[in-house]
């Protein structure tokens, strides 16, 4: 080029105008150099948009759910078409949720794909199955190599299935006794074997070790309890230290049961409650004669008969009643000796066991409370026996001289039940109103020292009253009960921890009142791992058990969330129908 005084024309005629293909590639060119215009990054911002949106609505659901399963509630609706009034819980929660939180509204129904609804059935079971298998983890987490107890119950769900409930006792890094359900298992066979072979398998999932195992809580039925081939003996075989306690509450219970049977007044007395419960009960007008009586006047009006007065008014309210001879036959059974005497006496006995009754079914378990209070108990029902007997009676014949009841003479003989007068027994009446031999006998088998060593040892651990109950030899014996936990070196040197210990806290823990405290209080103060093997003494005692309530609570449970209408929920919430 020789003219430069026309380059600039020259310029123009190469670069052409908008639609020249030098201006299509300079355009081509800023928009590589600016990133954000290029489509890649177009789409990555599009996929980062619907990502938050993702994460908004599956936080959304998540929460719906978490507040389902919290409270046990049904996730499905019978009617979950767009004109349905009730979706159901989680449909509705979730329909509520979006018409209060503009953000989650923004990416639910019509703003969310239409195969990404976080709706849908299986999406609200993967849900459930997310947050049950976050809870287990939790658990296992918390365990970790820590030593644990067991606690078991089988019975059949509403779908007539059995089903085994399975609960964790351990002690956490906090000091802190945790009692948690673990599973419930569908198992086809109740036998022990197969109950073990199941427990085996779920510890195997969990990767639980049987070896940890210290403590075992079940029922008195033969297939769990059994000497040789019953679940507990099963286990026992590969764990020696995996002791076994029978429920204290479930031998309260069988103590009370095993009194009605032997003797035949108690047990006609309570099947006379019964009747006379379904009977008032029948009617809401028979109800409302009950509420009629003031709460802080019942006993009174139990002392004065009118029960019985109520009873009657049952009889007049409806002559042709079909229950008016039933109703005539229990004011009859009311009023007579026998009944007056069992109902004097199962009020003296059942107050004697309820503290220790109530103690039981507490979902902190104290075992040196209920051994203080068994203690206690038999020691009541001892005194009842030798000195409160004339007193009892002298309390019957009065109500019943009070309320024109014949009293028979104790002295008189009197032919057993259920013998012909040509062969029938005859014993005297005194005799025949002896129940409280056999509740002292049936309390003295249950709860016998040997069956109790273990616990009774713990006891001497109690802090409270300054550790007034210590005792250095007793603990001895408890850790020699332990071999896997304290080895041959653990017990020779125990005997000097424990001095040094007890010397050490017993002014500055003078105020703590129970076991579970005192645990809490040395991890705080990081007692347990200067006192350790003390501390492992104290962790092995709060891990036994006493009681299994917290078992019979998971199935509690269940019966509310698993009912009629929603029998064919699935053992597995995966395969939920």
């Amino acid at each position: 080029m020789h003219n430069w005084r026309k380059a600039m024309e020259v310029f123009n005629t190469h670069i052409g105008g908008v639609t020249s293909a030098h201006d299509d590639a300079r355009t081509q060119l800023e928009a590589f150099q600016n990133q954000r215009q290029s489509v890649s990054h177009l789409l990555q911002a599009q996929e980062h948009g619907m990502e938050v949106a993702y994460h908004t609505r599956l936080t959304a659901t998540l929460d719906v759910t978490r507040f389902l399963l919290k409270q046990g509630l049904p996730f499905r609706g019978h009617d979950e078409s767009l004109s349905s009034l009730n979706k159901g819980n989680f449909l509705e929660l979730i329909e509520w949720y979006t018409q209060r939180n503009d953000e989650v509204a923004k990416t639910m129904n019509e703003n969310a794909p239409g195969n990404n609804q976080m709706k849908s059935p299986t999406v609200q079971k993967d849900l459930a199955w997310a947050c049950a298998a976050e809870v287990t983890n939790f658990i296992l987490n918390d365990i970790k190599a820590n030593i644990f107890s067991l606690m078991v119950d089988e019975c059949r769900d509403i779908s007539i299935k059995e089903q085994m409930r399975v609960v964790l006792r351990y002690v956490n890094k906090h000091g802190c006794v945790i009692e948690r359900f673990l599973a419930i298992v569908h198992v086809s066979d109740t036998s022990a074997i197969y109950l073990k072979k199941t427990i085996d398998e779920l510890f195997v999932k969990h990767k639980l070790s049987l070896s940890r195992l210290r403590g075992q809580g079940y029922d008195g039925a033969s297939n769990m309890r059994g000497e040789y081939n019953g679940f507990k003996a099963l286990i026992l075989k590969e764990n020696s230290s995996a002791r076994y306690a029978h429920c204290f509450a479930h031998q309260l219970q069988l103590v009370v049961v095993a009194v009605a049977k032997s003797n035949r007044i108690v047990s006609d007395f309570f099947q006379y409650v019964t009747m006379i419960v379904n009977i008032t009960g029948a009617s809401c007008k028979r109800k409302d004669k009950f509420r009629q009586l003031e709460h802080d006047k019942l006993v009174e009006c139990l002392e004065k008969g009118d029960i019985v007065s109520v009873l009657e008014n049952v009889y007049d309210d409806n002559t042709n009643d079909d229950n008016n001879g039933i109703t005539v036959s229990l004011i009859d059974k009311m009023e007579s000796y026998e009944f007056v005497f069992v109902m004097h006496l199962m009020k003296s006995l059942l107050g004697i066991t309820n503290e220790l009754s109530l103690a039981l079914q507490q979902k902190d378990q104290n075992i040196v409370l209920a051994i203080s209070l068994i203690k206690t108990m038999k020691v009541r029902l001892q005194k009842l026996r030798e000195e409160g007997w004339e007193n009892l009676l002298d309390v019957v014949n009065k109500f019943c001289s009070n309320h024109m009841i014949p009293i028979p003479n104790m002295e008189e003989n009197m032919r057993t039940r259920g013998r012909s007068r040509r062969n029938g027994q005859m014993i005297t009446n005194f005799h025949h109103y002896r129940v409280l031999d056999m509740m002292v006998q049936e309390m003295n088998n249950r709860f016998s020292e040997s069956s109790t060593e273990v616990l009774t040892c713990i006891t001497y651990l109690d802090p409270k009253d300054s550790f007034s109950q210590f005792n250095i030899g007793k603990l001895l014996r408890l850790a020699e009960l332990y071999p896997e936990d304290f080895s041959l070196t653990d017990r020779v040197i125990l005997e000097d921890k424990l001095e040094t210990y007890i010397q050490n806290v017993r002014g500055e823990f003078s105020m703590i009142e129970d076991l579970g405290s005192l645990a809490k209080k040395m991890v705080e103060m990081s007692k347990n791992t200067v006192f350790s093997l003390v501390y492992r003494l104290i962790e092995l005692a709060l891990v036994l058990l006493v009681a299994t309530a917290s078992v019979e609570r998971v199935f509690s449970a269940m019966k509310i969330i698993k009912t009629d209408l929603r029998n064919r929920m699935g053992d597995d919430v995966r395969t939920e129908k």
